[in-house]
């Protein structure tokens, strides 16, 4: 039968420098020592015998230790005593001593006749959780980590309502597909004031962030960028310095092409608090999407990563090094000669994969020297590999997929 439910008042003690006294030695009395110690307390332990981890703190001097079974008397001084002896005599004469010098008294095992209760606590951030089970401690423990889980991947509203300072997050949103975006990404939209995007961050989750949070797109298409980087750079500034907490949500990772060094640079030479969220790159991810390690024992011993918009200068020439092109699909023949005229075998397995993780993938597999004329039409987004681990692309899919050999 479900006991009768005592209403109980929610409460915070700041104990720093103040005596509280613990009864016992064992599990629990260890456990709630080190948490009354990190609280600040004066902690003072009664017990015969203690654990291996509290006799290591004794030993440094952090915790006060009386070698003995507890005696009336001991609680002299106390704001708050934890007992926990597993011997109810014991526990029950330090209960009757705290109530009768009033002092509240934690009950290890016996919360109906204890006259206080620690809740289970969680910290996320500057966010403290503090959960009562009704006296069930694995109730509280059970609900105090789905709360918590709900909030580190900002599923519940995480948003400020009155800010010291305003902040810039940097956060890459991976490669397209929202189940890609990292916990601390999701956690920071969840708290975001203002979200500036681009194309390429997967759109589904601009439609869970509240009604009032300012969406500016600053999406750039190719050969055209209608907000220029420098007035980007304004826009984060500006409204963190209105006090508001900004997520920069970007394709892919910051730092892989996507100009994250200059706008932390111009926030910080602002003085505006920023901070990096990486991303899933899609130079590995859409790769490995379409079935492609860039690295493989005995297949390739590394990568390059490299934009397709620009020249393609020095780069290894060996099969066995794979080289990655980010963007630039409309100059992929310019690129390709480029790369034969400097020594690349036009043999080589290359591959253009387009809107990688989207339902609508697509996989277009040839060699250097005939990619740009099997993929004429392809399409930004799209990057492109270029090596030997091309050629896994069917053994790791388990596809069709074929290599053409002209």
């Amino acid at each position: 039968m479900r006991p009768a439910h005592v209403s109980t008042f929610p409460l915070g003690l700041r104990i720093a420098g103040r005596r509280v006294v613990v009864v016992g030695g064992g599990h629990v009395a260890t456990r709630r020592a080190f948490a009354l110690l990190e609280a600040g307390a004066d902690v003072h332990v009664v017990s015969p015998a203690v654990s291996d981890s509290l006799a290591s703190a004794i030993g440094r001097g952090t915790i006060t230790w009386h070698e003995r079974t507890y005696r009336t008397g001991d609680l002299d001084g106390a704001w708050l005593v934890q007992t926990a002896t597993d011997v109810p005599p014991v526990d029950d004469l330090v209960a009757d001593d705290a109530e009768a010098a009033q002092i509240f008294c934690l009950k290890g095992g016996d919360p109906e006749h204890a006259t206080a209760w620690t809740p289970a606590v969680a910290r996320v951030d500057d966010i403290t959780i503090a959960v009562s089970g009704g006296g069930d401690a694995g109730r509280a423990a059970a609900l105090r980590d789905a709360v918590a889980t709900a909030l580190q991947t900002g599923d519940l509203p995480l948003r400020h309502r009155t800010h010291a300072k305003g902040l810039v997050a940097l956060v890459g949103a991976g490669p397209g597909d929202p189940g890609l975006l990292t916990t601390r990404g999701r956690r920071l939209l969840a708290e975001a004031d203002v979200v500036v995007f681009d194309r390429l961050a997967p759109q589904s989750v601009l439609a869970e962030l509240a009604p009032d949070v300012e969406v500016i797109d600053v999406g750039k298409q190719p050969d055209h960028h209608p907000i220029p980087q420098e007035r980007i750079n304004e826009l984060l500034v500006d409204r963190a310095q209105q006090g508001k907490v900004v997520v920069r949500l970007k394709g892919g990772d910051p730092y892989v092409f996507g100009r994250g060094g200059e706008e932390l640079l111009a926030c910080r030479a602002a003085g505006v608090e920023v901070e990096v969220v990486p991303g899933v790159t899609s130079a590995i991810a859409v790769a490995a999407a379409a079935g492609i390690p860039v690295t493989h024992r005995g297949v390739a011993r590394g990568f390059s990563v490299l934009t397709g918009h620009e020249a393609v200068g020095e780069l290894p020439r060996r099969g066995d090094h794979t080289l990655v092109l980010l963007m630039g699909v409309k100059r992929l023949r310019s690129t390709a000669e480029e790369l034969i005229a400097a020594g690349h075998d036009p043999h080589t397995p290359a591959a253009v994969i387009e809107r990688g993780f989207a339902p609508d993938q697509r996989t277009t597999i040839a060699t250097l020297g005939t990619i740009a004329d099997h993929a004429a039409h392809a399409q930004a987004p799209a990057i492109t590999v270029i090596g030997d681990v091309v050629s896994l692309a069917a053994a790791t899919t388990g596809s069709d997929a074929a290599l053409p050999t002209s």
